[in-house]
């Protein structure tokens, strides 16, 4: 019997290691592929801006000085957008401008219609910063939330002398705060590193941002194939601004079905799904204000959180759990097709991220790289 044992164990090993030989070289080839990710939500979500991050964060030296100096202009026309509007919005709210000067540097901005100058004079910037000042642009902009104005509006308003000065470069959050509507398929390649455990090295991700707009949402099909995860965007603090393109549906609302249809997507079926509820900084600002959620949403007046409600920072947590709550009931209906696929179990996973903080998002994304790692490893039988 110790003889025969002695010829058996040598033979196990080496069905052991071939084996661990066989599992070592799926997860190479699985990781040899690039990782496709699909950025999807609605419009002004902050799809684009994580497209940046990554450049940020991932692609050696960030951004050229040849696309800094591209991004000049676009930031130009968010100055021009945000003032023109603001000023806009005080004519058809009859609000009066403090005073004769005021509003004859706010007929000027008007005068020069929607297009953005191509550069900043130093009339048109006294201008702007006159008009920016004035208590009844100050009101406007608090009722923003009535009318369409970009989320950084207040961000290059309160910067525009430094923009204006002779040789000056966007920088990073700049970059990040600049607003342009994306109208074709972006995409960035970046690589990672791998854990040691896993022989080191790095893995090549693809990320995909084809626009939120509903005249766009068609090309979504385009990229669907071989996507490893989904990230889905929401912008928490639009609670109380409509669709610039349905002026009659709120945001949320919106960002809701939008996701249903990702969660029951057949060709999505097998596709990770991350959630970044985004915008948490404006969600905050919003409830600071005295805003709540439910004057859009009556069902938040009966949701319960275990917290101290008079409290304002609970309030914030009650308000984004509520938010949240919302996207696991989806997850949680009865799926629309009853194939095998549609009767897997299915994870969703949430983060609360603001978009245009390096810092949030680099922490948020190496979890995210944690997650679709472990799916890779799961989808070879190691976990």
């Amino acid at each position: 019997m110790l003889l025969k044992d002695c010829f058996r164990r040598p033979s196990e090993e080496i069905v052991r290691r071939k084996q661990l030989e066989k599992r070592l070289t799926q997860i190479n080839q699985k990781f040899a592929n690039s990782v496709k990710i699909l950025l999807l939500g609605a419009g002004e979500s902050g799809k684009t801006t994580i497209i940046k991050q990554m450049k940020i964060l991932h692609v050696q030296n960030g951004f050229s000085f040849d696309e800094r100096l591209d991004k000049l202009h676009d930031i130009i026309e968010n100055i021009h957008e945000s003032i023109f509007e603001l000023i806009r919005q005080v004519v058809l709210m009859n609000l009066p401008f403090d005073s004769k000067e005021n509003c004859r540097c706010a007929e000027e901005i008007l005068k020069m219609g929607k297009q953005a100058p191509w550069f900043l004079s130093m009339e048109y910037v006294q201008q702007v910063r006159t008009v920016w000042a004035d208590s009844a642009v100050k009101t406007c902009y608090k009722r923003s939330n009535e009318f369409q104005l970009i989320d950084s509006a207040k961000y290059f308003l309160d910067r525009i002398e430094k923009i204006s000065m002779p040789g000056y470069i966007p920088s990073n959050l700049d970059i990040l705060n600049c607003r342009k509507t994306t109208t074709g398929i972006q995409e960035v390649s970046f690589h990672v590193k791998l854990p040691k455990s896993l022989g080191g090295g790095s893995q090549e991700f693809r990320m995909f941002d084809v626009g939120g707009q509903r005249s766009h949402r068609t090309k979504w099909m385009q990229v669907f194939e071989g996507i490893e995860a989904v990230l889905f965007m929401i912008a928490c603090g639009s609670f109380d601004q409509t669709l610039r393109e349905d002026p009659k549906q709120n945001r949320l609302v919106e960002a809701f079905e939008l996701f249903r249809g990702v969660w029951h997507n057949r060709f999505l079926a097998e596709t990770g799904l991350i959630v970044f509820l985004n915008k948490q900084d404006i969600l905050e600002q919003k409830i600071l204000s005295g805003k709540s959620i439910k004057d859009y949403f009556p069902e938040y007046e009966e949701y319960v959180l275990a917290a101290d409600s008079d409290n304002l920072c609970d309030e914030l947590t009650r308000t984004r759990s509520f938010i949240k709550s919302k996207l696991v009931d989806i997850t949680n209906e009865t799926p629309r097709r009853t194939s095998l696929l549609a009767q897997r179990k299915r994870t969703c996973y949430y983060h609360f991220t603001v978009a245009t903080d390096t810092n949030n998002v680099r922490m948020v994304f190496n979890d995210v790289h944690n997650i679709i790692l472990a799916r890779n490893l799961h989808n070879v039988g190691i976990l």
